[in-house]
């Protein structure tokens, strides 16, 4: 296909050799021209193009973050850095630095541990988030916090709490750009035996989960943590995860649907992004 046939479609686009930090704040508007993506080919291009126009028509906003990990491309929206309540998304980086300290013996997860990492990942277990929070949070309560943002996550912030209890999992902010550098954590940083662990449990998610991410089809093998809420501006339906051979693909996002909308309109936002994007790659 001429490269003259492709939508050039860029808010923020890194090299390889980048830092990890996406500089998205500052990202381009929105243009047309001729040509592809740095780091896309030209069908991902007209894919990328084509989810911006379809977000347009979708309530609510939404951030997201696609990066091609063989090619080094990484494409941000416009609203790629927006602050947005995790849900449950954040059970993905608990399970993270719970398998991390374990790795180096900073804590030892015993057979109940696991379970509840488990069924916090594969059914989204709020009951099992708490206990393995309580638990492991140390004695200031930012054991976590500190290594969500050494894990990548640089913008999450811990909001205020309706209980005596801070920071809580349950009460986060981050970005798109957070948890897409979470997974570039979970891919290309952790201990082997890990990572695979961790990909096995996200292809393994309860049919609950089955979206966002999800829609990039099942010869895509795709894995995830969704998280979903009705906080008090509204609901935020979010999906994290990966999918192609290799986990070639990895993708980030957040719609925050305010008065527009609830889960069902964002689950479908989601999906529809992940199909747009990776199905038939």
């Amino acid at each position: 296909m001429a490269a003259s046939a492709c939508v050039l479609a860029t808010a923020a686009i890194l090299a390889p050799s980048s830092p990890a930090v996406l500089p998205v704040a500052g990202a381009t508007p929105l243009v047309h021209t001729q040509g592809c993506l740095p780091g896309f080919d030209c069908d991902m291009s007209r894919r990328i193009a084509a989810v911006d126009d379809y977000l347009d028509s979708r309530p609510g906003v939404t951030g997201y973050v696609l990066r091609d990990r063989v090619s080094g491309g990484i494409y941000a929206n416009a609203n790629a850095e927006n602050l947005v309540w995790t849900a449950s998304t954040i059970k993905l980086a608990i399970a993270a630095d719970l398998l991390n300290r374990a790795r180096v013996g900073a804590i030892t997860l015993s057979a109940d541990d696991r379970g509840l990492m488990e069924a916090m990942l594969a059914t989204s277990n709020d009951a099992a988030a708490d206990l393995l929070w309580t638990k492991y949070a140390g004695i200031d309560r930012m054991a976590f916090n500190n290594a969500f943002r050494a894990n990548g996550m640089t913008s999450l912030v811990p909001q205020p709490t309706n209980t005596a209890l801070y920071p809580d999992w349950s009460f986060q902010k981050c970005t798109p750009a957070d948890l897409d550098r979470l997974m570039d954590h979970i891919l290309n940083r952790m201990h082997p035996d890990d990572r695979e662990y961790l990909l096995g449990r996200m292809r393994a998610v309860d049919s609950n989960q089955h979206w966002g991410v999800w829609g990039a089809g099942s010869r895509m093998r795709p894995g995830l943590k969704n998280g979903w809420s009705a906080e008090q501006d509204g609901w935020v339906v979010n999906s994290v995860g990966f999918a192609g051979p290799g986990e070639r693909y990895t993708l980030a996002i957040m719609s925050a649907l305010g008065t527009e909308g609830g889960y069902p309109e964002g689950a479908e936002t989601d999906t529809e992004i992940a199909e747009m994007l990776l199905a038939g790659r």
